[in-house]
């Protein structure tokens, strides 16, 4: 009896081990297949990070702070006033602008003037002149015959040479003139460009007073404080456009030869969980590993060198529409995996980009806004048509 109750358990072990046995062979065998048709085509890592634009708003001109009107996690338009300085220096300095510019008009407008005034005064001379010529003229046959006295023929010669040397100096009067004014006219005379410059300078340092948000997106960070004097270029907010991140994902160099760029990616956000999944794919990867482009970088031709596996950044872009969903920040932890199964896509990119990479157009109205004035300025203060001076006689 006690003997058919061991042959049973050892049957019973027996039977238990294949069980085992058939057991892990099966799961090998699932693991194996996921692995052959599945896994090998997926890397992943979680060291990978989301990144964005971060704008420093900094002043175009120096100023004392009047205001703030927009502060830490508020959203902002482009165009918006972010900051405004106090605009009573630029103002002044507008307005001696607009008077230089006007007093600049006038004097062009005077040499102008001046030179038809000259143009004019030479007729003249040279109607003396041939007038002159004309009493000389017939006075010389009459003096052989005494009709007209010698006094009398030496008297009209020397009113000739008098006109002739009026109308000389007529002539460089007028040349002197012509250099002041020739080839340009009352709008386009150095001196009024000159002033016209001058007055856009200080359009736009007035226009500049106003600090403005260049693109849409939310202000991360204010370091400026009413009353404060900043200086051109100190930095005064950070803003984050939060709809146009990516993911740089930092994979392993030896990770990195089956990387294309093109390839799906799927990441998970540390701040969703695994609840939430982020679809992109691969834009480009790194010039070279982060070690490489560090403040310090690493001295490996020491004697006590180690081997240390590096790192390249992978650049993954993102969902527009899953990223409106599910809003994420500059800086959060990500984890992604990338589908490797498609290898047609370049390991490098031979893109170039025709257009810009970023671009803001808040600014082009200010020099609109600008030319305007000028051309304002230089209407009210041309007065009548003013043709260029008539070429040199």
């Amino acid at each position: 009896m006690t003997e058919l109750t061991s042959i049973e358990i050892t049957e019973k072990r027996r039977r238990g081990l294949t069980l085992i046995a058939c057991a892990v062979s099966a799961a090998a065998l699932v693991w194996g297949g996921f692995h052959w048709f599945v896994g090998r085509h997926h890397i992943d890592t979680d060291n990978a990070y989301v990144v964005g634009n971060v704008l420093q708003i900094t002043p175009q001109v120096n100023g004392t702070v009047l205001s703030i009107q927009a502060d830490e996690t508020d959203f902002v338009h482009a165009g918006q006033s972010l900051v405004k300085l106090d605009e009573v220096d630029a103002r002044v300095a507008l307005e001696q602008a607009q008077a230089q510019l006007a007093q600049s008009v006038r004097e062009s407008r005077s040499l102008f003037a001046n030179s038809a005034s000259l143009i004019a005064q030479m007729s003249l001379r040279q109607a003396d002149v041939k007038r002159a010529q004309d009493d000389v003229n017939r006075r010389a046959p009459l003096v052989s015959s005494g009709a007209v006295s010698q006094e009398e023929f030496d008297h009209a010669n020397a009113q000739l040479a008098i006109a002739q040397s009026a109308l000389t100096v007529a002539k460089e009067q007028l040349n002197a003139a012509q250099t002041q004014t020739e080839g340009t006219t009352v709008e386009t005379h150095p001196g009024v460009l000159r002033s016209a410059a001058k007055l856009r300078e200080a359009y736009l340092a007035l226009q500049r007073v106003d600090v403005k948000a260049p693109i849409d997106g939310h202000v991360a960070k204010r370091s400026v404080q009413v009353g404060q004097r900043v200086q051109l270029g100190t930095p005064l907010m950070t803003m984050v456009a939060l709809n146009q991140l990516w993911v740089d994902a930092n994979f392993k160099e030896s990770q990195l030869k089956e990387l294309r760029i093109g390839q799906p990616a799927e990441l998970q956000a540390d701040v969703y969980g695994k609840n939430i999944v982020f679809h992109g794919k691969v834009l480009g990867l790194g010039a070279g590993t982060g070690a490489a482009f560090s403040l310090l970088p690493s001295q490996n031709a020491t004697g006590n060198w180690i081997k240390v596996v590096q790192r390249v950044p992978v650049r993954i872009a993102l969902d527009p529409q899953e990223l409106a969903a599910h809003p994420l920040r500059v800086g959060l932890s990500m984890d992604v995996m990338v589908d490797t199964s498609d290898q047609s896509g370049k390991i490098l990119s031979d893109v170039i980009h025709e257009g810009n990479v970023a671009a803001t157009g808040i600014y082009e109205s200010q020099q609109v806004a600008a030319d305007a004035e000028v051309a304002r300025i230089i209407a009210a203060h041309l007065g009548s048509t003013v043709t260029p001076a008539a070429k040199r006689q």
